[in-house]
């Protein structure tokens, strides 16, 4: 009998193994086990012990008395949802214009850029192209936001140009009225490579033989792209569209803070930078952990109820219940 007949079958052998007794296969997989402790260390640390904190959102919260001993006031806090707090509506609104540019640009050109890059006919000129497109997503906000600034500043090259040939030169950083398409467009440069990297991948997934089949039957470039390459990439673009609904109410805290004091409060404040300036500059903690709690759980409610929707259109989504 040969070595390879020898072998048992991989289900005969998983049937064996779920047969041993739970200590035998926690001291075999003892070194593997442990690998995950720094991780889960880490992610129980940052992640999961600072949403006990959240309880502030139920108390008036006096940092010398701390948690265990500032007084309770129930709802209180979460007042400022409904009482149509100016400062509260202001952030609010501007949340939702940068969060639809983000998803319905910063989302989408991705795609474009994959599809584009994926057209190239050589391997050398697609490494180098993609190579160049996400090296701004290892740049800090800090060193993004001041390329932005000295490139569309008002002495930066480009209006230094229109100024040297009598033309009329952009107000561009700084000026309130097109702050939130100057962030979107700063997000895009800076992750739009890095995102298109994903939809990439699942286009390298996508059986050649399809294309060939359908150029035989006729079908060009776009129909190609329609009946094929979308369809391919639709649960993908699908599981990266609930994953970003989960924090679609976060859109940038550092890149808006830093740029806050040039636009005005009007122009750019946020819910996190609602939360900051509530919360670490003025002290109020409470309001600025009801707000935070409350966008976290409407991000839930949003992977949720996008997910349900998939679920319906027949997309596998971000998870699914085992059948019984």
């Amino acid at each position: 009998m040969t070595q390879t007949q020898r072998r048992p079958a991989p289900a005969a052998t998983r049937s064996v193994d779920n047969q041993r007794p739970q200590w035998y296969r926690l001291s075999r997989d003892r070194v593997l086990l442990l690998a995950t402790v720094p991780g889960l260390a880490v992610l129980l640390t940052f992640h999961y012990l600072p949403l006990l904190g959240n309880v502030i959102a139920f108390q008036d919260f006096q940092p010398y008395l701390g948690i265990l001993h500032s007084p309770w006031n129930g709802w209180t806090n979460f007042e400022v949802l409904t009482s149509g707090d100016p400062q509260f509506v202001t952030a609010l609104g501007n949340t939702l214009v940068i969060m639809l540019l983000q998803i319905g640009v910063v989302f989408t050109v991705p795609i474009a850029l994959a599809l584009l890059l994926d057209s190239l006919v050589t391997e050398r000129w697609k490494r180098i192209v993609q190579t160049v497109l996400y090296l701004p997503h290892f740049l800090s906000w800090v060193i993004v936001v001041s390329i932005f600034n000295e490139l569309l500043g008002g002495s930066g090259p480009l209006n230094t140009f229109l100024r040297r040939h009598d033309l009329a030169t952009f107000d561009i950083v700084g000026n309130a009225a097109v702050f939130q398409e100057l962030v979107t467009g700063q997000v895009l440069w800076k992750e739009a490579g890095w995102a298109m990297i994903l939809f990439l991948a699942a286009l390298s997934r996508i059986d050649p033989e399809l294309y060939e089949a359908s150029s035989v039957d006729g079908a060009g470039k776009a129909r190609q792209l329609w009946h094929i390459t979308l369809p391919g990439l639709r649960s993908v673009i699908v599981l990266l569209l609930i994953l970003r609904l989960g924090d679609a109410l976060t859109v940038g805290f550092e890149q808006i803070l830093l740029q806050q004091q040039a636009v005005g409060v009007d122009a750019s404040e946020v819910l996190d930078t609602y939360v900051y300036n509530h919360g670490v500059v003025m002290g109020d903690w409470g309001v600025s952990a009801a707000v935070g709690l409350v966008k976290g759980l409407v991000g839930v409610v949003l992977v949720l109820g996008a997910n349900k929707l998939a679920h319906a259109f027949g997309e596998p989504g971000l998870y699914q219940r085992s059948p019984r």
